[in-house]
């Protein structure tokens, strides 16, 4: 086991931003209730405070959420402050990354 230098922000849609999905289904609609798992993101691991942290990074991960549905700009919400980002994911900040794998880490720069 190894440590890894990074912390992690989860994102885990909520009911708003499946309301927004579901425009793009036509045989499905997804809820809130249907218990998806989180995307996690890894920021830095050396941090004090949790509100300049998501401050720094919510537009670069609201971005990242919502091309998973469209890659198509024009069909995203055109108000995409922090405001509307916390009502339609809920965040979770940690500091610590295990990582039980003996594999090397491998990235992909996107």
């Amino acid at each position: 086991m190894k440590i890894v230098n990074r912390g992690f922000i989860t994102v885990a849609p909520k009911q708003a931003f499946w309301d927004w999905t579901n425009q793009f289904e036509d045989d499905l609609e997804f809820s809130a209730e249907d218990g998806v798992e989180p995307n996690v993101y890894l920021i830095t691991d050396d941090f004090f405070e949790i509100e300049p942290l998501i401050e720094q990074h919510f537009k670069k991960i609201f971005k990242n959420e919502l091309s998973m549905i469209t890659e198509e700009e024009s069909e995203w919400p055109e108000e995409r402050t922090l405001e509307v980002f916390l009502n339609w994911f809920t965040i979770d900040i940690g500091s610590t990354v295990f990582d039980l794998e003996k594999a090397d880490l491998k990235g992909e720069k996107l």
